[in-house]
C-alpha cells in the first residue's frame, strides 16, 4: 500500500516563493492594461484569495488523504485512525449502502402507491359497470358510442 504524505514545510515555502515570483512577475504587466481590466483582475485575485483561505483551514483539519494503489488501479480514500484503512472498510461499505437503501425504499414505496392507485381506478369502473342500468355488452357495442354523442348534445329535461 503507497500512501502520499503531505509536503514537507521547506516544500511549502519552495511553492509559496514561487507563487510569490509569479505574481510579481504577472503584476509587472498589469501597468499597460486599461481600468476596467484591472479592477476585474484585482476583483478576481480577491475572489481567489478568500478561495484560497478558505479551503487551508479545512484541509488542516480533515484526515490525511491515503492513495491506495495496486494492480495498475488507484484509489482515493481516508485514512483510518492508525494510518491503516483496512479496519474501517465494513463501515465505509455500511455507510457506503445507506444510501442505495434509501433509494431502494423509496422506489417500492412508488411502486406500492402506484399500485394502490390503479387497483383504486379499476374498482371505480367495476363500481360504474355494477351499479348501471346497462349491461356489460353494451359498452362493446360500435354504436354506443355514437348514443353517447346524441345524448350528451341533447338537452336534459
Amino acid at each position: 500500500m503507497n500512501t502520499v504524505q503531505t509536503p514537507s514545510p521547506q516544500a511549502e515555502a519552495a511553492a509559496e516563493r514561487f507563487a510569490l515570483r509569479v505574481t510579481a512577475r504577472l503584476s509587472s504587466g498589469t501597468d499597460e492594461l486599461p481600468y476596467d481590466i484591472t479592477e476585474r483582475l484585482r476583483a478576481s485575485r480577491m475572489q481567489a484569495l478568500a478561495k484560497r483561505k478558505k479551503a487551508v483551514a479545512p484541509a488542516r483539519l480533515a484526515a490525511p488523504a491515503v492513495v491506495h494503489a495496486g494492480g495498475g488501479s488507484a484509489a482515493l480514500g481516508r485514512g483510518g485512525h492508525d494510518g491503516n484503512s483496512e479496519g474501517g472498510s465494513w463501515w465505509n461499505a455500511l455507510v457506503s449502502a445507506v444510501p442505495l437503501l434509501a433509494l431502494m425504499a423509496g422506489l417500492v414505496m412508488i411502486n406500492i402507491a402506484q399500485d394502490e392507485s390503479s387497483v383504486h381506478d379499476v374498482a371505480e369502473v367495476d363500481a360504474a359497470l355494477l351499479t348501471d342500468d346497462l349491461p356489460p355488452a353494451a359498452y362493446a357495442d360500435p354504436g354506443f358510442v355514437q348514443f353517447l354523442k346524441t345524448s350528451a348534445q341533447a338537452p336534459s329535461r
